[in-house]
């Protein structure tokens, strides 16, 4: 039968998918706005109530576009809101939140190195977590709303850096990453259902009913959408850093996540103005070339790997108890832990590959589902089999697996 574990991964697969989509389309399309919004030029032949037009070629036509900061005399039969690229991309991303670290918190966000949690423990703080960080990031707006919006970034920053420490001290070095990623995923996504489509909301309704729409709004709704367009770049950096222990799994790793926050805000900067046609400030590629090495020489500190002789509890220790454990150990010990060690002593590298350590059985049977999934049911490892793991050896990892009935992704 086509198993739990298989068909939870084509899961996770397909919420993986429709996250990055989603995710294209919202930078996509926050990008063109803020790039056209910064290239606005104001002529002699605008239409009543413009603020500025921008000539557009693409697709073999030309776009000629005006910008209304309240709204133009008539409205218009079609408006587009662009707000679901926003909505789709926070729910498939919670999706993913929930499928991979929170059914999956033993494996991916607890770390009992880091702080002893149950399960339901690590699930409140994350949640609780995601909730302050708009109620901080919200306030924080309205404390600094007359306040130089430099004034308000370097807040919002020392919040962010903050966070990044609070989550290495309590969760997994992977999930703090991921979670400090969907902290500011959640900042940037209640911007656009609390306050930007609202205050559109309130323009819109008010020209219907003849009144003349209050431009704050208006400039309301560009502030937060500014502030989204900087703080891309870092997410999808943090969204990314999984995949690269080199960045979750070092001693300096929320250092690290904060630095990236500087660097987006230092790439963004030279595209903005070179959208806005203010010059190029060539300064910014050296400043973030400059951060970029001291990331890549912070990430040189030891690499934090968990001991993985935490006590074994759930799914982890009924696969340790089972029949066949024993040659499995030998079969990943003999074939796996020459790159996954916690120093490896295969030629060329380094680091044990995702920060997976298979050394000890407790470290075994954590990482048993992946072990299934990659050596087992797929080939996927070892890489081109340069360990030469033979079929009956592939065939003990699944009769072990299966025989312990793991028949549900909880």
């Amino acid at each position: 039968m086509y198993d739990w574990v298989v068909l939870w991964e084509w899961i996770e697969i397909a919420a993986r998918w429709t996250h990055v989509i989603t995710a294209i389309a919202w930078i996509g399309s926050s990008f063109y706005f803020i790039a056209l919004d910064l290239g606005l030029r104001k002529t002699p032949s605008l239409p009543p109530l413009a603020y500025g037009e921008e000539w557009q070629v693409h697709g073999g036509g030309f776009y000629h576009i005006n910008k209304y900061l309240v709204a133009p005399e008539m409205m218009p039969d079609h408006l587009t809101w662009f707000k679901w690229e926003s909505y789709a991309t926070w729910l498939s991303g919670f999706a993913m939140l929930v499928l991979v670290y929170y059914l999956g918190a033993e494996m991916f966000l607890i770390d009992p190195s880091v702080m002893e949690l149950e399960v339901w423990q690590a699930v409140a703080i994350s949640l609780a977590s995601l909730a302050f960080g708009w109620v901080a990031y919200t306030t924080l707006c309205k404390v600094f709303v007359n306040a130089n919006q430099t004034v308000l970034m370097v807040a919002l920053f020392v919040v962010l850096v903050g966070m990044a420490w609070f989550y290495t001290q309590v969760f997994s070095g992977r999930a703090a990453l991921l979670h400090l990623g969907a902290f500011t995923a959640t900042i940037m996504s209640a911007n656009v259902f609390m306050v930007i489509m609202p205050n559109q909301r309130i323009v819109v309704a008010d020209l219907k009913a003849g009144r003349v729409p209050d431009a704050k709004y208006g400039k309301i709704a560009k502030q937060r959408s500014t502030h989204n367009n900087y703080l891309t770049l870092p997410v999808v950096f943090l969204m990314l850093s999984n995949h690269y222990p080199l960045v979750f799994a070092t001693e300096y790793n929320w250092i690290i996540a904060s630095l990236v926050f500087l660097m987006g805000v230092t790439i963004r900067h030279w595209f903005n103005t070179k959208h806005a046609r203010k010059g190029n400030p060539h300064w910014t590629w050296g400043v973030t070339v400059i951060l970029f090495l001291i990331i890549a020489w912070l990430s040189t500190a030891p690499m934090r790997v968990a001991a993985g002789e935490a006590s074994l509890r759930g799914e982890a220790l009924r696969l340790a108890s089972a029949d066949g454990f024993s040659e499995v150990v030998g079969i990943v010990q003999g074939r796996c832990s020459m790159c996954h060690a916690a120093e490896p002593g295969y030629e060329g590298v380094y680091w044990p590959p995702k920060g997976v350590v298979l050394e000890t059985e407790a470290q075994i049977a954590h990482e048993a589902r992946r072990i299934y999934l990659q050596a087992g049911v797929t080939h996927a490892m070892p890489p081109a089999n340069l360990s030469y793991m033979e079929p009956e050896e592939r065939a003990a990892i699944v009769r072990w697996f299966r025989g312990v009935g793991v028949d549900d992704p909880v």
